[in-house]
């Protein structure tokens, strides 16, 4: 079994707090790569990496190539293809444990000429008895092997504080019309659920699992995608009390997981949020986190475009991702002028003469301020690109219907002179309207209701589709109606308007307009952290003592047991603004700077688990209650989907087809 080592995080606050993303950067680099060497002294000897497809993966989501080659790799290898004998060099197998991989390193390793000296070899998950001894019974193999170790990491980290398992077509193979009779059903989810575990391995954490319950129990299809939720915790249960047998491995509850799946919020999936990342990727054509800008050519030149990757590496991007888009515009154009007007490079052509220190200052400052304001230039293009979308396709009078239908301020009348009056809208947001109006008013789409509508809207029966596959994940089951086909409102208390959120804008302080919304998971991990959640809605495996409670919300609470008031919504004076400005713009105060939060004195850490696709509202949801509640909240899922993602999903649904083709093997990529 593998060794951990003793750097990660104790929560009362004696040792280095690490936040969620390093963990597998450092396991990988220095656990893995760091320590694998065959003789004392040769800690820079250069060293050969093969991984398979998934492995490589993992590797790329939490390391860069200079990180890897930093650690003595010199040659990275898939381990299917044909290679390279290099007898002199040791080599590191980073691979899954399938049987496949393994008759590919008995023949790489076996014989008179192995192709390399000698094999540390680390699995990322756990791996059989049976493999375990196939290779210990090859003698030829046995003594060039340096090391045999399970690591344990098989997820993919998509944000400091979010990671995916890699299953795209998790909603099609869990939940479509006949799901449960093929075999990617089983597949899927001991799949996710191994690659889940493996967080808490690597990580050294021990959860209270809680899972959404059942809400059906007569033996229906629906039933069965109900207990989905279930069944995923029971699998992940038995995958965690094998993990107790690892050295160090807690052997009692250390941190939260609530296991949900897409059917608690059809609505954030859909909805327009209005952040700088969500209309990103919502707007944009991104690949990922890359997208390709044009920017202005140079002096008067043809325009150029220009690769950028959209991550925690920028600092511009760190800084404004969850703020109102309105707000971060405003905000880019400040920082743009703030910056020149403060820095001297920017000044280099004014009257007078200049000193030689003068000029030294500005030759030394000029690298650093191109970078910034290269920078800055980017963020203020694709805002601007933003705002055209948002001005072109009206989105501003679609965003405020579809707000107000959710919190019960709209009515039919509203929609349909909203489609009368925008013929021109694309088929997305027509859709994407009435797919909201169809989860808060679902008695409005029966019988030929729907019909009218889709005439209305000159929507296809093949659009439609989306709203009516809704059906197959169901809704909550307090707001169920004997009268309708399918629920899918979440707000059982029935108020005088016809709601599916209550309005939260008394509570904290709120500027932008179109901001109202959040997701249900907000409100869920508020009441988690409480110890409010209903048992008889959200189960849990491992029930935890009545006065838990107190001990896993550490520094969570006020002496005299409220929250403090704090706000994470955008502001007209924005943070910068206040303080955080140098005047030269290089310190560490500068308009670059990073807001993260403080992680000296976090309380244990909440994880949520989303079947069949997060949505940005739901990650921002995430950053914003690690500083509220003062505990780290990681979000994971099967993918995260962009609203035409999650559509073509939901029109797959009743396709019944769609599953017969033979399923891949476990832990396929």
């Amino acid at each position: 079994m593998m060794t951990y080592s003793d750097s990660e995080s104790s929560h009362g606050g004696v040792k280095e707090y690490k936040v969620f993303r390093q963990f597998s950067r450092d396991r990988l680099l220095y656990e893995m790569l760091g320590e694998s060497t065959s003789g004392e002294g040769s800690k820079s000897s250069w060293k050969v990496l093969i991984m398979d497809k998934v492995t490589v993966k993992v590797m790329s989501h939490s390391c860069k190539m200079a990180d890897i080659t930093d650690q003595g790799v010199s040659l990275v290898e898939d381990i299917f293809r044909r290679r390279q004998p290099l007898p002199s060099m040791d080599v590191i197998y980073f691979i899954q444990p399938t049987k496949e991989n393994i008759v590919m390193f008995l023949s790489d390793m076996s014989g008179r000429e192995p192709l390399y000296k000698k094999a540390f070899v680390f699995f990322s998950s756990p791996v059989s008895k049976d493999f375990i001894n196939n290779i210990k019974s090859d003698i030829s193999v046995l003594p060039r092997i340096g090391a045999l170790r399970e690591m344990n990491l098989e997820y993919f980290p998509v944000d400091s504080q979010a990671f995916i398992t890699d299953h795209d077509s998790a909603l099609v193979e869990l939940y479509s019309e006949e799901a449960e009779n093929t075999p990617y059903f089983e597949i899927c989810l001991y799949t996710m659920a191994s690659r889940l575990a493996t967080v808490f391995a690597s990580m050294k954490e021990f959860p209270y699992v809680r899972y959404r319950a059942p809400r059906e129990q007569d033996g229906s299809p629906a039933a069965t995608r109900s207990l989905i939720p279930f069944k995923l915790a029971e699998i992940l249960w038995k995958c965690l009390e094998k993990y107790k047998s690892i050295p160090n491995y807690p052997q009692t509850e250390t941190c939260d997981l609530l296991i949900l799946d897409r059917s608690v919020d059809q609505i954030a999936p859909v909805i327009h949020e209005w952040t700088y990342d969500a209309m990103c990727h919502d707007l944009l054509n991104m690949d990922g986190n890359k997208y390709v800008v044009e920017l202005p050519g140079k002096h008067g030149g043809p325009p150029v475009e220009k690769e950028v990757i959209l991550d925690d590496n920028d600092p511009v991007w760190l800084e404004l991702r969850h703020a109102h888009i309105a707000d971060a515009s405003e905000r880019l154009h400040d920082k743009m002028t703030t910056f020149k007007s403060k820095n001297k490079a920017a000044n280099i052509n004014r009257d007078g003469e200049l000193s030689t220190r003068e000029l030294q200052k500005i030759v030394q400052a000029l690298p650093q301020y191109n970078e910034t304001v290269e920078k800055l230039t980017l963020h203020v293009e694709i805002a601007g690109t933003i705002n055209e979308c948002i001005r072109d396709m009206r989105l501003r009078d679609i965003g405020q219907l579809e707000q107000d239908i959710v919190f019960g301020d709209a009515a039919a009348k509203d929609v349909i002179n909203l489609l009368r009056s925008l013929q021109d809208a694309s088929t997305e947001n027509k859709l994407r309207l009435l797919m909201i109006y169809a989860i808060v008013y679902p008695e409005k789409f029966e019988g030929d209701k729907a019909t009218k509508l889709m005439q209305l809207a000159k929507l296809t029966p093949e659009d439609m589709k989306a709203i009516n596959n809704m059906k197959y994940l169901g809704g909550s089951p307090q707001s169920k109606k004997s009268s309708s086909g399918f629920s899918l409102k979440f707000d059982g208390g029935q108020k005088t308007k016809h709601a599916a959120r209550k309005d939260r804008t008394g509570e904290e302080e709120e500027t932008w307009q179109l901001f109202r919304f959040y997701p249900m998971l907000e409100e869920l991990l508020e009441n988690l952290n409480k110890g409010q959640l209903p048992k008889d809605e959200y189960a849990c495996m491992n029930e935890p003592a009545k006065d838990s409670k107190s001990q896993r919300s550490t520094n969570s609470t006020a002496p005299n047991g409220r929250r403090p008031a704090h706000s994470m919504r955008s502001r007209r004076t924005p943070a910068w603004a206040r303080g955080h400005c140098s005047d030269d713009g290089y310190s560490s105060d500068s308009v670059l700077k990073n807001v993260v939060p403080d992680f000296r004195r976090m309380g244990q850490r909440i994880f949520v688990f989303i079947i069949g696709g997060a949505t940005r509202s739901e990650l921002r949801a995430c950053h914003k209650l690690t500083a509220k509640l003062r505990r780290e909240v990681i979000l994971g899922s099967t993918s995260f989907d962009d609203p035409p993602q999650y559509i073509s999903k939901l029109q797959l649904l009743s396709e019944k087809d769609i599953l017969k083709t033979p399923p891949k093997p476990h832990n396929w990529s």
